[in-house]
Order: structure tokens, then sequence, then C-alpha cells
């Protein structure tokens, strides 16, 4: 059995889950999220939680089990809290702005870099520090990764643009001047 998958979820106070033939629908006070439903697993909802037992004991139902559960537990947590990922923008003049539905990076290339945000995405720029918004989390995530492969950071002086949790390992330069 999947431990992951025989949890149940829980319910906050204001979000609704309707289930379809081919999809789950939430709705909250953020907004609504969908996510596919599996044939092979039985969805049920009711006294302020959702659970999702298998019908067979297959190696594909038993995969689909923990991923469905924990999919709709991302779109209920969505439309509840919303998630968010901080990139941190580091190197000398390198710098971040947000302008409308744009992010202009300027992080040591002769122009600097427009990126436009997916619908769903919010950003905001404090200093050096980008945050990405949203209510679906593999759309923030996705998001950030793309801005992160602008201008990765480096191990010498860590210029680039990193996760603000994220530590890079620093390598020792040239020891100039041994003869």
């Amino acid at each position: 059995m999947s431990r992951i998958g025989k949890l149940p979820i829980p319910l906050p106070a204001g979000v609704e889950v309707r289930v379809g033939s081919d999809v789950v629908e939430v709705r909250g006070p953020k907004g609504v999220l969908s996510t596919p439903v599996s044939p092979l697993l039985k969805y049920e909802v009711g006294d302020g939680r959702v659970t999702l037992t298998r019908y067979e004991e297959s190696r594909q139902s038993r995969s689909q089990h923990g991923l469905r559960r924990t999919l709709l537990a991302n779109c209920i947590e969505g439309v509840t809290k919303g998630f968010s990922k901080a990139l941190e923008v580091i190197g000398v003049g390198y710098r971040v702005a947000v302008k409308g539905n744009m992010i202009e990076l300027a992080v040591g290339f002769s122009h600097p870099v427009l990126v436009e945000l997916p619908d769903g995405l919010k950003a905001v720029a404090e200093g050096q520090i980008l945050t990405i918004i949203g209510l679906n989390k593999g759309l923030v995530g996705e998001f950030a990764a793309r801005i992160r492969r602008i201008r990765k950071p480096e191990p010498y002086k860590g210029k680039g643009i990193k996760y603000v949790t994220e530590t890079i390992r620093r390598k020792v330069g040239k020891s100039g001047g041994k003869k």
C-alpha cells in the first residue's frame, strides 16, 4: 500500500472539490485548479476530506496512487495558500526589475534579458530578490528554473541567479605568484 496515497487529504473551509469523468476540479478562495483523473483510482469526497483508493493491485495502479494524491493535495494547497519561489541575483551590476508582465534581468550580457510572465503567475522584485508567486506548483517551479537557466551561478565568485535556499559550492581559483 502506498504510504502517501493512503493518507486522506483534509479539505480546508471554502474549498470545493468536484470529481468529473476526466478531471478533478478544485475551487478555493484564490482560484480554480484542475488535475487529471486516473481511471485506476476511486476518488471519494466527504467528511471534510478526500481519499483515494485503488480498484486493483496492479503495478500501474500502485504507481498512480501516490502521484495522483500528491497532485490533488498540491491543487488544494494552491487554491488556499498558493506557492512561491524566491530567486537571488548576485553579481556586481546585476539587477532585476518587474515591468508589467515582463521581467527585466541585467546579468552581465551586452543587453538586458526580457522574460514574459506566463498566465497565472505574478512576480515581485525587491532589491536583488525576485519572488515568483502562483497557484500551480509545477508552473511556479518550472518558470523559476527557466529564469535560473539564464545565468546559472558559477563556482568561483558565485555570480549568477540562484534560489535563495540554494548553497553554491565554491572552488578555489588560481594561486598566482608561486615560484
